[in-house]
C-alpha cells in the first residue's frame, strides 16, 4: 500500500526516489521527537558509565594522596569504632553498680557523639568498598551530616 501511494504521488510531483527521501526525512524526524523509555534507559548506562570512569581516572591521578587518604579515613572510622565501643563498654558495666545513672550518663554523651559521626564512615566505608554506587551514598551522608534536612 505504502510503496504503492509513493509510487503514484512520486510520478505526480518528481520521481519516487525524492518522494521516498521526504517521507524517510519526515518519519525520522518525528521519530527523533519521540524519547523512548528505551532510549532514556541507554542513555542512563551511558551517564553511569562516565561517572565510574570519571572515579577510576580520580583514583588514579591521585595515587599519590593514598596514604593521607588512609590516614584519614582509619582516624575517622577508629574515632567512631572507640565511641561505639566505649558506649557498650559503659552500658554493660553500668549494670554491676548500684548507682548507674553517672555511667549510663556517660554512655548516653559519647553515643550522641558516636551517632553524629555515622555519615562520616558511611563516606569512607562507600569510598572504599562501594565506589560505583558513591552518588547515593553521599547523598545519604550528607543528608545525615545536615540533621535529617536536605
Amino acid at each position: 500500500m505504502f510503496g504503492a501511494l509513493t509510487s503514484t504521488l512520486g510520478k505526480m510531483f518528481g520521481t519516487e526516489k525524492a518522494l521516498t527521501s521526504i517521507v524517510d526525512s519526515v518519519s525520522n524526524g518525528l521519530d527523533k521527537l519521540v524519547y523512548t523509555s528505551e532510549e532514556k534507559a541507554d542513555d542512563s548506562t551511558i551517564e553511569r558509565a562516565a561517572a565510574r570512569q570519571m572515579i577510576v581516572k580520580w583514583m588514579d591521578t591521585t595515587k599519590g594522596q593514598n596514604i593521607a587518604r588512609r590516614t584519614i579515613a582509619l582516624s575517622i572510622v577508629f574515632t567512631w569504632l572507640f565511641q561505639y565501643l566505649s558506649c557498650m563498654f559503659l552500658n554493660v558495666s553500668a549494670i554491676w553498680f548500684d548507682d548507674p545513672d553517672k555511667i549510663m550518663t556517660s554512655a548516653i554523651v559519647i553515643g550522641e557523639y558516636a551517632e553524629k559521626m555515622n555519615g562520616a564512615v558511611m563516606l569512607v566505608l562507600a569510598f572504599y568498598f562501594a565506589s560505583p554506587y558513591m552518588g547515593a551514598m553521599v547523598d545519604g551522608a550528607m543528608t545525615k551530616f545536615s540533621g535529617g534536612k536536605k
